[in-house]
């Protein structure tokens, strides 16, 4: 009713565009319905059945995830374009090899790049989500790795996402990386304090704190003589380094430290301390002459 009544011009425009919008009404269908199944099914138990096989290896369960979804989106497009009438178009190696250059020449090589140390860090085995790791530019905890980028948190509980190349191509540290991990302060002493005290309670402090390993035992040691000040150097172990906040301990420690020596009557002293003796004596030869007014 609406086509007969309608205007010639209407008629032809409608005709003109309705292949189209068919073309695009079942892309649509086919893009949506593959990609709400597999978010909805196919990358949840996925993702469940890695996580339970790699429980000691989150980074990879991660990573499942994001990958999963990337292959998705990319199977929904094709699967949009076959229900469109498009099949015949994608047989032809020729097109295929024309998108893939055009893909490349636009994605350039710093996302590729980005998508293989992403690769690399993920098949990493000491490379996790969880560690603490320590990098050309910044520290913090892995949170997950990304197709691009991996988000870390930051000690002071912000979030950055660090290109997976910077990572691959700087020195990667991870400090906790073991069941137990060194905990290593410095604490300057005057010349005219008592050294062996200072190493004796330097020790006894970090033998009173429970987090503190009784194997290795903690040790002390004089490092340095310097210019002003003999360096003092306290070495201990903690366990489960993970599970433990090692700023706490070391602020602890160093809280510990500092009432001892004060009860004690050891002074810690700072890093340019100098100490003069002798005396100045002053001489008045003579009274400042006055200038006269009128």
């Amino acid at each position: 009713m609406l086509a007969q009544t309608s205007p010639a011009w209407l008629r032809e425009l409608l005709a003109g565009y309705g292949p189209v919008v068919r073309e695009l009404f079942w892309f649509t269908v086919g893009l949506v319905t593959v990609y709400a199944l597999g978010r909805l099914l196919l990358v949840p138990a996925v993702t469940r059945i890695v996580s339970s096989r790699n429980r000691n290896n989150p980074t990879i369960a991660s990573a499942t995830s994001t990958y999963l979804r990337v292959l998705l989106v990319g199977f929904a497009v094709l699967t949009g374009l076959v229900a469109a009438g498009y099949g015949r178009l994608l047989s032809n190696s020729a097109v295929i090899i024309a998108a893939i250059t055009f893909v490349t020449g636009i994605a350039g090589q710093q996302i590729f790049g980005s998508l293989i140390s992403g690769m690399f860090l993920v098949a990493d085995p000491d490379f996790n989500v969880g560690d603490w790791i320590e990098w050309d530019g910044g520290q913090g905890t892995v949170e997950a790795v990304h197709f691009r980028v991996t988000r870390v948190r930051t000690p002071n509980n912000g979030t950055i996402a660090v290109p997976n190349t910077q990572l691959t191509d700087s020195s990667l540290t991870r400090p906790f990386g073991r069941d137990s991990y060194r905990v290593t302060e410095q604490i300057l002493v005057g010349y005219d304090q008592d050294t062996e005290h200072a190493l004796l309670e330097l020790r006894q402090t970090a033998e009173e704190d429970e987090a503190v390993m009784a194997e290795p035992a903690p040790n002390t040691r004089v490092l340095d003589l310097g210019p002003n000040a003999i360096t003092l150097q306290a070495e201990f172990w903690i366990d489960d380094p993970m599970d433990r906040n090692i700023v706490t301990i070391r602020s602890d420690f160093r809280r510990r430290v500092k009432r001892r020596f004060d009860e004690e009557g050891l002074t810690i002293a700072p890093p340019s301390g100098q100490s003069l003796s002798g005396e100045i004596t002053v001489e008045n030869r003579g009274e400042t002459p006055t200038s006269g007014g009128d």
